[in-house]
């Protein structure tokens, strides 16, 4: 039976800014380094969903949210047992241009991460809520910065010339963005 929130998504804001002028409030830490206590191979990143894909996956820590769920669980569960309040998506590099990196940019792929991270994060949240009666958690997005850049060409003999465009950009969050809402 899947645990609901002991708050409705419209109450979000007003539980935050309760808590805002009451204490200060923690956020989760770095997930990157907590990842690396794993010391996961190649094999870990594929998991069974991407066992035969063509592009090297080691290091698309997104991608674990999928291949090695556990993993990002017991992170998210370490946080919320430190007192963090809110827990951030395991999503830094969840843009279709961060994910191009590993050959995974496909729209289908982009919102598979990046709703798989929301509802892991939820469903920690949720249960960390049911074993503390009375306490809130609550979970945010992770949007990070992409590896393009709008503001400085990649061509030292063109410096007009873009890698991408500002339309990709907001393409890109705009898609990572529906998927982790579309997530919980």
């Amino acid at each position: 039976m899947a645990q609901t929130a002991p708050f409705e998504r419209k109450d979000v804001l007003g539980l935050l800014d309760s808590l805002f002028k009451e204490r200060i409030a923690f956020i989760d830490g770095a997930m990157g380094t907590q990842i690396q206590k794993y010391k996961l191979t190649e094999a870990d990143f594929r998991g069974d969903i991407y066992p035969n894909h063509p592009h090297e996956l080691k290091g698309n820590n997104d991608v674990l949210v999928l291949t090695k769920p556990t993993v990002i669980e017991e992170i998210h569960m370490a946080y919320l047992t430190a007192g963090a309040d809110i827990i951030e998506t395991n999503t830094f590099n969840g843009t279709w241009i961060s994910q191009a990196d590993y050959q995974l940019q496909d729209d289908i792929e982009v919102e598979r991460i990046n709703k798989a991270a929301a509802q892991l994060a939820k469903r920690c949240t949720l249960k960390y809520m049911a074993e503390n009666p009375g306490t809130y958690k609550f979970v945010a997005g992770a949007v990070g910065p992409t590896n393009k850049t709008l503001s400085v060409s990649p061509s030292v003999e063109n410096p007009a010339f873009r890698g991408i465009t500002y339309d990709e950009v907001v393409d890109a969050y705009y898609k990572q963005v529906a998927a982790l809402y579309d997530g919980g």
